[in-house]
């Protein structure tokens, strides 16, 4: 897309075209819901969908949530829903139920997590036919300490401008300082191993359900996989930070990987694989960049279980003749290594805004909302190699970029962890700074006047409800 135009190629009818000032769904806190019917599709895994169902009722809404596995309905045993609804039918099934659902129940807000996930992809036009907004939550831009949550899309599906100046212009903000969250990492593994098992046992019941990713009991292996490998790395690449911080300082290239099966790769970019990514970078590396120059690629935490990609780099080494320039490492500490990179290379992850607000050039290789001229480098991989250091990103930019971002789409908190001194149940910093803490007690106790509300005709295919 040229500079000037808003929002990204992201496919839009141009019926939904509108300002950019609609990318933010929540702009003075949870009160903007009172009186509003929300429907809650799949949330992350854990209590979160849950918890913010809470502090929704507690702002005046009337909440519903659908299931679609086992692991949904072990966190929507909450009596701040109005009505849960599990659809037990196959995909092709699903938008006809989802029209019926959001006419009878009166629907005007739908949230969801991940806008690619086909349930929710087959989700989006229905919804908008119908007149009710959709809000779709996903990890933050901005992280560890930041949520996601916008109108429409999210990533590339986002209304986010693409136009340097547009963010440029914008009036100068105060930010608060984000708070703290430490590790979500125990948090996480909890609610998924819980979310996964109860999704095992639900499987007579959702037998059409197809998660996006391996799901159930099989993942076990790959937790097990995961921790050995962990331990192994520290101890097997405990030369390579003071290496890349030492003499290679300033002359490596970092390349972040994204997981195996993520959608932003499938969806956002020209590449179907992971591997078909590493092909190309390991070859027009080979080609283009200086010989003094390292090449570091670095396995994506999360995949560590799921993959290893040692026997295609080593091959792909011989056959480049790369070898002594090229590094598959794991686990090393991020901020580090950018604070030591000469260049970043990445489909479309946030690492690379992280790398941006470091200063560090930055090539996309897929489709972002960061990837904007003066933040990345706009030329071809073939050339960053060698103009790598004319990609400095704009610090102003960049600033006023972020503030935007913050502003309008991120939310301070976790969706597996909550803030310590945030009186919302969900454990988020809406944009009116949480409700009194009156509003924390009693959870899951859905107020006296909103007990018997049920809209009349209310049942769904047979074969959908339980």
């Amino acid at each position: 897309m040229e500079t000037g135009q808003i929002g990204h190629d992201n496919g839009h009818n141009n019926i939904f075209e509108r300002s950019v000032q609609g990318t933010a769904l929540i702009s003075n806190g949870l009160s903007e819901f009172r009186n509003k019917r929300v429907l809650m599709l799949q949330g992350p895994v854990g209590p979160f969908f849950a918890r913010l169902g809470v502090d929704l009722t507690h702002a005046g809404a009337v909440v519903f949530k659908v299931n679609f596995n086992g692991g949904d309905w072990l966190f929507s045993r909450s009596a701040a829903f109005s009505g849960v609804f599990n659809f037990t039918g196959e995909l092709d099934d699903w938008p006809v139920y989802l029209n019926d659902l959001l006419r009878r129940l009166n629907i005007d807000t739908v949230f969801l997590f991940g806008d690619c996930r086909p349930i929710h992809a087959a989700a989006r036009d229905v919804i908008r036919q119908s007149g009710a907004r959709v809000g779709v939550f996903e990890e933050g831009y901005l992280r560890p300490d930041y949520i996601t949550l916008e109108r429409d899309g999210v990533n590339n599906n986002s209304w986010l401008p693409s136009d340097p100046a547009f963010y440029l212009k914008q009036p100068k903000r105060k930010l608060l300082t984000a708070q703290s969250l430490g590790s979500t990492y125990g948090k996480a593994a909890k609610w998924g191993m819980m979310y996964f098992a109860a999704a095992t046992f639900g499987r007579m019941l959702f037998r059409h359900y197809q998660h996006h990713r391996r799901l159930g009991f099989a993942d076990g292996p790959s937790w097990v996989v995961s921790f050995g490998r962990k331990h192994f790395y520290q101890r097997s690449e405990n030369h390579v930070l003071p290496a890349l911080t030492g003499v290679q300082s300033g002359n490596f290239f970092l390349i972040s990987l994204q997981t195996k099966g993520d959608a932003q790769m499938s969806v956002h970019s020209r590449f179907k694989s992971v591997d078909a990514f590493i092909e190309y970078v390991m070859q027009s590396f080979a080609e283009y960049a200086p010989p003094d120059c390292q090449l570091a690629i670095k396995h994506h935490p999360l995949d560590r279980g799921y993959s290893d990609y040692t026997q295609l780099i080593g091959r792909l080494t011989q056959q480049h003749q790369l070898q002594g320039r090229c590094h598959y490492i794991h686990d090393q500490h991020l901020p580090t290594l950018l604070a030591h990179a000469r260049g970043v290379v990445v489909v479309n992850s946030t690492v690379g805004l992280s790398a941006v607000g470091e200063g560090v050039p930055v090539k996309v290789c897929g489709k972002s909302i960061y990837d904007i001229k003066g933040l990345t480098f706009q030329g071809p991989l073939s050339d960053f190699w060698g103009r790598a250091q004319e990609a400095v990103p704009n610090a102003t930019l960049y600033k006023a970029f972020r503030t935007y971002l913050i502003a309008h789409t991120q939310h301070q908190g976790s969706f597996y962890k909550q803030l310590p001194d945030v009186s919302y149940k969900s454990g988020v910093l809406w944009a009116d700074h949480g409700l009194t803490a009156s509003h924390h007690e009693g959870e899951g106790k859905r107020p006296a006047h909103r007990k018997q509300e049920q809209p009349s005709g209310l049942e769904p295919a047979h074969h959908h409800k339980t």
